[in-house]
C-alpha cells in the first residue's frame, strides 16, 4: 500500500492525490466581506468529556485564526462552529474572545464575536434574565474590541411568547451597543431549540419581524447572518433589507450563488464551511474581485459537494467534520473535541468527507492526511 493510500470502511482503497493549494492573497477581498466561523482546538490531555469545563489548546486555536487571516478572511469568533452550547462553556468563550481579539489587532484582521445567553443554566429563564445575560456578554465582546454578533438564544426562544417579546429584547441590546452589530438568524436545522425564533414557526412571518427590527434600528446594524439553507428565502429577505444593512450568508449549501449575487445585489459571507475551505474561498473571492466569474465558479464548484456532506443532517454535528479536516490538513495534532464531540459523526460519514476533501484539492499533504486517516479508521475497526 502506498504512503498516500487509505482503506476506507467497506474495504475500498482510496489513493489521495493531495492538492497544490491556492496562493495567499495580498489582502481581504475588495468586493465582498467574508468571515470564516472558526472551530476551537481542544487540549487532548485535558478532561474534555461531555459536561466538563472546556480546556483549549490556546496555541493551536489561535494559530488557526492566523491561518484564516493570512488568506484574507475575517474570523467569526465564538459562534456555533466553536461549539457554543455544545461543549464550549462561557468562561472559556470569554477568554477565547479576549485572546482572539488581541490576535486580530496584532494581525490587522477582521473579527466579529458571538453574544449569547449560554452563561445561564439550562431550563426556564425570564425575559429580564435573558436580557441581562445578553447585556453581560455584549459588554464582554465590546470590551475585547470585537464587533458583536447577537446570536440566537435558546433561552429567548423558550421564554418569548410572541414577536413583540423578541423586539423588546433586541431593542434593548441594539440601544446598548456601542457600534453597529451583526444580527443572527440560525435555523432549526442547526439547532432544534431555535424552532419558532422571531416569534413564529412560519418563516415568512418571522422574516416580517426581522425586517421590522432592522427598519427601526438600521443605523445600529451592520448586517444579518442568515443560516436557513434556503437560497430563495435568503434572496427574498436580502431584497427587503434597509439601505446599508448587509446580508451575510450562512448558507453552507448555496454560498457560491448567493455570494456571486444577481442584478439586484449579493450576499456577503459568514460561513462555517469557509474554515474548512479557506484557501479555495480566498482564491474564489480574488477571482470575483477581478471579474473572472468563470474562475470563481470553477474554484468553488468542487467545494459544494464537500460542504453539503459536511452540513448534512443532523446538521448540528458539522463541527465534527470541521475538526476532522483540520486534523487531516495539519492544523492540529489530534482528533479530540471539547465535550467529546468527535463522536458526532460515523466513520462512514468521515470516509466520504475525506474523499470529497481530496477531490476538492483541500488536502495539501496527501501522505500526512493518509497516515492520520488510516490511524483513525484502524481504531474504528477497519481492517488494514
Amino acid at each position: 500500500m502506498s504512503a498516500a493510500e487509505v482503506i476506507l470502511p467497506g474495504g475500498r482503497r482510496l489513493r489521495l492525490r493531495g492538492g497544490a493549494g491556492h496562493p495567499r492573497p495580498d489582502g481581504p477581498s475588495r468586493s465582498r466581506i467574508a468571515y470564516a466561523a472558526a472551530h476551537v482546538v481542544a487540549d487532548p490531555q485535558a478532561d474534555n468529556t461531555p459536561g466538563a469545563p472546556a480546556t483549549l489548546d490556546w496555541d493551536r486555536t489561535l494559530a488557526f485564526r492566523r491561518h484564516l487571516w493570512s488568506y484574507g478572511l475575517g474570523v467569526a469568533e465564538a459562534m456555533d462552529t466553536a461549539q457554543r452550547g455544545m461543549g464550549l462553556d462561557y468562561p472559556a468563550t470569554r477568554e477565547l474572545i479576549r485572546r482572539s481579539a488581541a490576535e486580530a489587532r496584532a494581525a490587522g484582521g477582521r473579527i466579529v464575536a458571538g453574544v449569547a445567553t449560554d452563561q445561564l443554566p439550562a431550563g426556564p429563564a425570564t425575559l429580564t434574565e435573558v436580557t441581562v445575560a445578553y447585556r453581560e456578554q455584549l459588554d464582554d465582546v465590546q470590551a475585547a474590541g470585537a464587533v458583536p454578533v447577537l446570536m440566537c438564544s435558546r433561552h429567548l426562544a423558550a421564554a418569548a411568547r410572541d414577536p413583540e417579546d423578541y423586539l423588546r429584547v433586541y431593542d434593548d441590546l441594539l440601544t446598548a451597543a456601542d457600534r453597529p452589530v451583526v444580527l443572527h438568524w440560525l435555523g432549526p436545522m442547526f439547532d432544534p431549540a431555535l424552532t419558532g425564533y422571531w416569534g413564529s414557526p412560519d418563516l415568512d412571518l418571522a422574516a416580517d419581524t426581522v425586517v421590522e427590527l432592522l427598519k427601526t434600528h438600521a443605523s445600529r446594524v451592520d448586517g444579518i447572518k442568515v443560516s436557513l439553507l434556503d437560497a430563495g428565502r435568503e434572496v427574498a429577505l436580502r431584497r427587503r433589507l434597509p439601505a446599508g444593512v448587509r446580508l451575510y450568508t450562512g448558507d453552507d449549501f448555496n454560498y457560491p450563488e448567493l455570494i456571486r449575487g444577481d442584478e439586484a445585489g449579493h450576499s456577503d459571507a459568514l460561513l462555517g464551511v469557509f474554515a474548512a475551505i479557506a484557501p479555495a474561498a480566498s482564491a474564489a473571492l480574488a477571482a470575483l474581485d477581478r471579474g473572472d466569474l468563470a474562475a470563481y465558479d470553477e474554484i468553488f464548484a468542487p467545494t459544494v459537494p464537500l460542504a453539503r456532506h459536511l452540513f448534512a443532517a443532523p446538521t448540528w454535528y458539522y463541527k465534527t467534520g470541521i475538526v476532522f479536516l483540520a486534523w487531516l490538513t495539519g492544523h492540529q495534532d489530534h482528533f479530540t473535541m471539547v465535550g467529546g464531540l468527535q463522536s458526532g459523526r460515523s466513520p462512514a460519514h468521515l470516509a466520504t468527507l475525506l474523499t470529497l476533501a481530496d477531490a476538492a484539492g483541500l488536502l495539501p499533504d496527501a501522505e500526512l492526511a493518509a497516515a492520520r486517516a488510516c490511524a483513525f479508521f484502524a481504531v474504528a475497526g477497519v481492517p488494514r
